[in-house]
């Protein structure tokens, strides 16, 4: 059996997220468990840059579109799983896995695979007959297009966003919207939607076949929907990614480290990088800790939070403004 792949954790990528129960058993057995999971979700989304694009709650399993932001995926669905793990075995008198052992998420061409991704995830409970049809689904609460149709609103779904993609108005934009799911109700399920890179939206195994008969050689990933082009540069960089990691732990380089590249950038004393503080130079020096550490070294918003005295919500903030420093100017954590 081949080693299963890490996850593709990119900052603003569009991930498509599903957690099932383990062995196929409920993980919702009615609304007060499903509003506690929406209420985890809200509380943790609301302390990132990340948005909720679409999301649907099933009997047995879920499905969540984010577009990711400052704080890692990995990290925003330990938090999700296990706080819902907990509530549901101490309300059940249950022990052990709620979950099975790995969530699905696949990083998805946003231009390309939005709109259907949306469409796909929000149709769940009607293609399973949760409920009885479109009209239906427009008032039920536990899936995002309630939201999107304006009708049960909440604070963490960006359906501005969504809205975008159909008009530049909300009142047409509900009506565009509406519309392209209503088309897709006769769809069914859509394997093309799960994954495959560029296996799938080059039409198949066959049509990849010739392409390597032909001497094209070209690259699938079940972690990745997405074109040709969009698989291969989502690779490069994960590639490129892993070898900066790499090489920064051959040279046995640390969080210590990364304070003395700082203080160097910034102009700043090294121990008052370490201390909480409003002061410019140091919210500056402390954002660009917190997303080298991150992004870089791999270090988890906990172990960050603990350093610097900081809260995990907080790192993922100053990780996100660490970000736009380093790109706005062109700053390098090694010369």
């Amino acid at each position: 059996m081949m080693p299963r792949k890490a996850r593709i954790d990119a900052t603003d990528a569009v991930q498509h997220i599903m957690a099932r129960g383990i062995e196929g058993r409920k993980i919702f057995c009615n609304d007060s468990d499903r509003a506690n999971i929406i209420e985890r979700l809200s509380k943790i989304l609301q302390n990132t840059t990340t948005r909720c694009l679409a999301w649907a709650l099933m009997p047995n399993h879920f499905h969540l579109l984010l577009k990711i932001g400052s704080m890692p995926m990995a990290t925003i669905m330990r938090r999700l799983l296990t706080g819902y793990a907990v509530f549901f075995n101490l309300k059940y008198h249950r022990q052990g896995h709620l979950f099975q052992n790995r969530y699905k998420s696949i990083l998805c061409q946003e231009n390309i695979y939005l709109k259907e991704l949306v469409r796909y995830i929000h149709l769940n409970p009607l293609r399973k007959e949760i409920v009885t049809d479109l009209k239906a689904l427009d008032k039920y609460s536990w899936t995002g297009h309630s939201a999107i149709m304006g009708y049960v609103p909440n604070k963490f779904q960006d359906t501005d966003y969504l809205l975008g993609f159909f008009a530049d108005e909300h009142r047409q934009g509900r009506r565009r919207y509406r519309q392209f799911v209503k088309k897709g109700i006769s769809s069914g399920q859509r394997p093309d939607l799960t994954g495959g890179g560029l296996i799938r939206s080059a039409g198949g195994w066959a049509e990849i076949k010739a392409l390597r008969r032909a001497g094209i050689r070209v690259r699938g990933d079940e972690r990745i929907l997405g074109e040709g082009e969009f698989v291969e540069r989502i690779l490069a960089d994960e590639d490129r990614l892993m070898q900066e990691k790499y090489e920064l732990k051959a040279a046995g380089f640390d969080f210590k480290a990364v304070i003395e590249r700082v203080v160097v950038i910034v102009k700043i004393d090294p121990k008052e990088v370490l201390v909480p503080g409003k002061q410019a130079t140091r919210v500056k020096a402390r954002n660009l800790v917190c997303f080298w550490s991150s992004r870089k070294l791999g270090m988890t918003t906990v172990d960050i939070a603990g350093r610097l005295s900081m809260s995990q919500s907080a790192v993922s903030k100053a990780s996100y403004r660490g970000e736009k420093m380093v790109r706005e100017n062109q700053l390098k954590l090694i010369e």
